[in-house]
């Protein structure tokens, strides 16, 4: 089970994290999570760059070591950069240091204060633990989730959740990840020429 648009209470419950920037400009902060990796990540660059449009990667440290040209593309193209932990693991399975240990090893690939947790999972102790050892660490969530790595999701379902619910200020997450390719192909594309239209301009994280 999982939520297109954040629930207001989950924000209220953890506002330490960051859910979503400023409501008062049409500025839209697109994140791709899991990447980066041939075929999927240069087909989203290439989206992007048609519609000028800036994106955050939250990238796993094991696969932008397997995919070091890929990851190059990414900074090529003056996209943000967020750490992913190194092996994509979910915080409430994983004991603290582990888990910070982890953290630490996508650190030293991608030197970044920008931080998403995998599922969206993430304890308060070590949240607190991250932050002890970057102070500067922003530990960033979403408000709308785009479901593009469900697979029963039929991608034009997806592709209304998306403009639907993203507006001024949304951080609004896809995969770059084969399991989400067939419907991100088609939603991506068709979601950025619908909101370039509507006066959206797609900015990086910072």
């Amino acid at each position: 089970m999982y939520f297109f648009k954040t629930p207001w209470l989950l924000k209220k419950i953890y506002p330490a994290l960051t859910w979503n920037r400023t409501r008062g400009e049409k500025v839209i902060y697109l994140t791709f999570d899991d990447g980066p990796i041939p075929i999927v990540t240069p087909f989203v660059l290439n989206i992007l760059k048609q519609y000028n449009a800036k994106a955050t990667f939250f990238c796993i440290g094991d696969n932008v070591k397997k995919h070091p040209e890929v990851f190059n593309e990414v900074k090529a193209g003056g996209h943000g950069i967020g750490n992913h932990t190194f092996n994509h693991l979910k915080g409430w399975v994983t004991d603290d240091d582990t888990y910070v240990a982890n953290f630490l090893k996508c650190d030293e690939l991608l030197h970044t204060s920008l931080f998403r947790p995998p599922y969206g999972r993430i304890k308060r102790s070590q949240a607190d633990k991250l932050r002890g050892v970057r102070p500067e660490v922003q530990i960033i969530m979403w408000d709308m989730l785009s479901g593009d790595f469900d697979l029963n999701l039929d991608p034009e379902i997806c592709l209304k959740k998306v403009i639907k619910h993203t507006q001024n200020g949304s951080v609004v997450v896809f995969h770059d990840s084969l399991k989400a390719f067939p419907r991100l192909e088609y939603v991506l594309p068709r979601a950025l020429e619908y909101l370039s239209k509507q006066g959206f301009s797609f900015k990086a994280l910072a």
